[in-house]
């Protein structure tokens, strides 16, 4: 587990969503430090994908606040669109633009947010596909790739930003089971390079095996945090050992 100093990259504090009556989030509370690989896993439903979309202020909280390098996100005067560009978001879709190649996918947002040169964009678009593994598909229709191809396209747009934080919303629950290895090889690739992720997913080998921490929500509730080895092999609360045995024991 890595060592938690310095001042947090996100903190969340009291944290609270709701959808009208339906209450999502409830009092969330929570800080990760730079260079943590935190996984959140739960029973769909339990507020998982919304807690990450809070956090990129996708959703606006009901109530509390979220920090992310620095920038209180929910301060109603913060330039959210610069606070963005330190936060990738890779979601459980693709979310490729169809009509253009996958050097335009990663070049758009890096032209137009960023204001980079068309040779700097390109040669950053350049050096995040290879960092995938997909140098040869650079002028390729998203179309012509395959769904892992495709989500490693879209972890590369996320990269090409230079974000400081990267969050993953099961980003292999789209997949054939076939092409979820390639996915996460890349993912296991940036966290031993470093780089702070937030990842919802169902895939419990990667969250024992790469996470610092893992989160166990429920409800809209986080019922048990604690280093991967301990909340997957050794959890404390029912709720999660219950979860856990339907999850690894899917026929049990």
């Amino acid at each position: 587990m890595k060592n938690r100093t310095g001042e947090p990259i996100i903190r969340v504090t009291n944290l609270a969503k709701s959808f009208g009556d339906n209450e999502v989030l409830s009092d969330i509370n929570g800080e990760i430090y730079r260079g943590e690989v935190v996984c959140v896993i739960g029973p769909s439903g339990s507020g998982k994908s919304t807690l990450l979309r809070c956090i990129n202020m996708l959703e606006t909280p009901t109530s509390g606040t979220i920090v992310v390098d620095g920038h209180e996100m929910t301060d109603p005067d913060v330039d959210i669109d610069a606070a963005r560009t330190r936060i990738g978001m890779v979601f459980q879709s693709f979310n490729l633009f169809s009509h253009l190649s996958v050097r335009e996918n990663l070049t758009v947002a890096q032209r137009h947010v960023l204001r980079r040169s068309k040779a700097e964009a390109n040669r950053v678009a350049e050096h995040t596909l290879e960092r995938v593994g997909l140098s040869e598909k650079i002028d390729a229709a998203p179309s012509s790739l395959s769904g892992g191809q495709q989500q490693r396209v879209a972890i590369a747009r996320a990269l090409s930003m230079n974000p400081d934080v990267m969050l993953f919303d099961e980003p292999t629950s789209a997949l054939d089971p076939e092409l979820v290895g390639d996915v996460l090889k890349v993912m296991r690739s940036l966290a031993d390079e470093g780089m702070t992720m937030v990842v919802v997913t169902h895939e419990m080998a990667f969250a024992r095996d790469v996470a610092d921490r893992v989160l166990f929500m429920a409800d809209g509730v986080v019922v048990e945090e604690g280093p991967a080895a301990e909340v997957i092999g050794d959890p404390e609360q029912a709720r999660t050992r219950e979860f856990l045995h339907r999850v690894l024991n899917p026929t049990g």
